[in-house]
């Protein structure tokens, strides 16, 4: 819904979820590797820390994520997204 038309990168701000919660679910994907996209092909997940740079507002203080969809499946990727958060709950 929200992005059609657009490129595959965004960021998502998650609840409050301490550091280890947060690495269990990066840790078990299988589809999206950790990693900053540089344009490629590939479907990356990296946690992210905006607060330091931002000079406009304050920031959250909550968890970020930018992701970037690759060449998959687009089934497949939220199939892997969706064990990620079932992994990041389970954590939390």
């Amino acid at each position: 819904r929200d992005f059609s038309g657009s490129s595959g990168l965004f960021g998502v701000v998650l609840q409050d979820y301490s550091k280890p919660a947060i690495a269990a679910m990066l840790d078990g994907m299988k589809l999206l590797s950790m990693g900053a996209s540089w344009g490629g092909f590939e479907s990356l997940i990296l946690p992210t820390d905006p607060a330091p740079i931002r000079t406009a507002t304050s920031w959250t203080e909550r968890p970020t994520i930018r992701i970037h969809a690759g060449l998959e499946d687009p089934d497949d990727l939220l199939e892997d997204i969706e064990r990620g958060l079932e992994r990041l709950t389970a954590h939390g």
